[in-house]
């Protein structure tokens, strides 16, 4: 068997039942574990902790499966932990018309590293941790009995897998060959979904709650909606009867389905108007062009994927919002999101009030938003809490700036 002996006074967050144990972290390693091998976990005087995954090649050198000594790592614990996962999500498939949903969400349904998204009758998984790539094809294979589904797409091509020491790798592991397209259904809106060179797994599935909370906001308004992906707040824009939406993005082939999106759900294909370009210069032409929004919408990409870069992302975070609140108009509306890990709620409320207080604006937070339930967060693991959003009011602007 082998064992892991934790320094003094190392163990304190594995007793609060956090699931990684960093390398600086370790005292002694008893054996010469292959990489994703269960490790038995102990504390500098021998008390037992937990099992884990042991990764010689990542900072989180082990990530914890269970703190039950009695419990074994074996097909019957996979099964018990995938069965507890879609269990909690019986009452979520399917509501507001939804055909698209996340079954596991890693760390919080206690399986570190383990993404799988559910697309009607397709599995798109990743594999992101050297604990679930040992036992990948047990997963496959409990995940093909417990959801009976016709294909499963693997997507485990994420830059995780390097820091983790493994190789990407996408492709079909089970069922037919895919169309290049999906289509879905999500509050009463269709959108066609890549899942094979999508964002993520294809598809925003952590905003689902948001994009139809923002129809709630946009009728009879003027909408700009930045780095809008394949269209989804456009589209709720829309449904909620905007006057105008305008949507930036960088990539041509996701506006490409935007529009798609766009006609499949009868609009005229001029309803949004769809621009290819970066964003933070795009804000700036408005800007100095005058132009003015009632509604502005930013939902980035992750700007920090490690620690190191959190100060770059947070002047990110900063200018970009600076620039929205300039171009809203007196009474506007800020929906502004942050889905990097690093930069918590407290912090993203901070870099989003020294934007206004920048841009001469008097707001408000109306709402604070969070990822959908079907991406839950453990209390033991703040961390799985990664997408956090304001709604801010503007109350009155300063006209000096």
């Amino acid at each position: 068997m082998y064992e892991v002996k934790l320094k003094k006074k190392r163990e304190k967050a594995l007793l609060r039942r956090h699931p990684w144990i960093f390398a600086s972290a370790i005292h002694t390693l008893r054996g010469s574990p292959d990489s994703g091998e269960t490790v038995r976990i102990i504390s500098n005087v021998g008390e037992f902790l937990g099992w884990g995954a042991y990764n010689s090649d990542s900072k989180i050198r082990i990530r914890v499966w269970s703190w039950d000594e009695k419990e074994t790592v074996t097909r019957h614990f996979f099964k018990k932990k995938l069965s507890r996962a879609l269990s909690f999500r019986d009452n979520l498939f399917g509501q507001d018309n939804s055909t698209a949903i996340r079954l596991v969400h890693a760390e919080s349904d206690g399986l570190p590293g383990l993404i799988v998204d559910r697309y009607n009758n397709t599995l798109v998984v990743q594999f992101l941790s050297a604990g679930v790539e040992r036992w990948r094809e047990l997963l496959i294979e409990l995940l093909l009995e417990l959801t009976n589904v016709s294909t499963i797409y693997e997507r485990s091509d994420s830059e995780i897998r390097i820091l983790e020491g493994l190789p990407k790798r996408a492709g079909t592991v089970y069922g037919d060959e895919l169309e290049e397209l999906l289509e879905i259904e999500e509050a009463g809106i269709h959108y066609y979904v890549n899942i094979k060179s999508g964002h993520k797994t294809g598809f925003y599935l952590d905003q689902k709650i948001n994009r139809t909370i923002i129809r709630g906001f946009t009728a009879g308004k003027d909408v700009l909606d930045c780095f809008c992906y394949t269209g989804g707040f456009s589209l709720n824009a829309l449904a909620g009867i905007a006057n105008s939406v305008v949507a930036i993005d960088t990539s041509r082939d996701t506006l490409s389905i935007a529009q798609e999106n766009e006609i499949q759900n009868g609009y005229g294909e001029n309803s949004v108007k769809w621009l290819e370009g970066d964003v933070f210069e795009q804000l700036r032409n408005f800007r100095d062009e005058n132009r003015s929004f009632d509604l502005i919408i930013l939902d980035p990409p992750k700007f920090a994927h490690t620690p190191a870069g959190l100060q770059r992302a947070a002047r990110g975070y900063k200018d970009i919002n600076l620039l929205a609140f300039k171009l809203l108009r007196d009474k506007g509306t800020l929906f502004t999101f942050s889905c990097s890990g690093g930069v918590d709620q407290r912090l993203f409320s901070k870099i989003v009030a020294d934007a206004a207080l920048d841009a001469g604006v008097e707001t408000r937070v109306m709402y604070y938003l969070y990822q959908s339930p079907d991406h839950p967060v453990a209390l033991n693991f703040p961390e799985g809490l990664y997408l956090k959003g304001l709604i801010v009011k503007i109350e009155k602007k300063n006209t000096t700036h």
